[in-house]
């Protein structure tokens, strides 16, 4: 089927409820998730937090160059959200139900099993421009609230909805963002961000949500057409 971008131009307060732009309704999960989200790493009062920690993460070096791919995590995510909204509606919709599931089960585990990661180098061995910018990235972010990492359930959320798409369905598209996640989830190792308990975990939680989020919405397509 050939996807038919969706003209904005037309759209009315009115017409928030027709089949060409109710999936406009899914946005509002954002300022929910914001708000859940800064409730519990800043208001959400808490006496312990498990730390997170395997073997694994002791052999794993801090690497500033890995800040560029966790960085483009932000650029990864807006632009695969803004471009399904804008051309492929029917991803987009998935995409979103993909990120209300999993976001929704890592907010409600940081309620539930607040945990932490301390893993950050207490120094760092060289100093350049992406380790003065780390250093203030450590003072903003919170190490808390980091299993499942919500970075890996992101840049998979982007690379499902890319191999859903029409427009990125051939199989050199499909290796390019499967591989962009993957970089992209293991750089939140690498700058000392998440342990690999917080990788499995996101990972884990990715499998599941992908079953109920597309692998079912597929099979409800085929019945349909039968």
């Amino acid at each position: 089927m050939k996807m038919t971008p969706v003209d904005y131009r037309r759209f009315r307060p009115r017409l928030i409820n027709t089949p060409e732009f109710s999936h406009l309704w899914l946005l509002l999960y954002w300022p929910i998730y914001g708000l859940a989200f800064m409730y519990v790493e800043r208001f959400y009062s808490v006496e312990h937090y498990q730390a997170m920690h395997c073997a694994l993460d002791d052999v794993i070096p801090f690497n500033e160059f890995f800040l560029i791919p966790y960085l483009f995590w932000f650029v990864f995510l807006i632009g695969m959200l803004a471009y399904t909204l804008f051309f492929e509606p029917d991803s987009f919709r998935r995409m979103m139900y993909f990120i209300m599931a999993s976001y929704t089960v890592a907010i409600i585990t940081y309620f539930i099993f607040p945990n932490c990661q301390l893993l950050r180098p207490e120094e760092f061995q060289r100093d350049n421009i992406l380790t003065r910018f780390m250093a203030r990235f450590y003072a903003f972010d919170t190490n808390t609230n980091v299993c499942p990492s919500i970075h890996v359930l992101g840049s998979f959320a982007v690379a499902f909805a890319a191999w859903d798409t029409e427009r990125f369905s051939a199989p050199g598209w499909k290796w390019g963002f499967g591989l962009t996640a993957l970089l992209i989830s293991v750089s939140t190792l690498f700058v000392k961000q998440h342990s690999v308990v917080d990788v499995i975990a996101a990972l884990l939680l990715c499998a599941l949500c992908y079953v109920l989020c597309y692998k079912s919405a597929l099979l409800r397509r085929r019945v349909k057409v039968k």
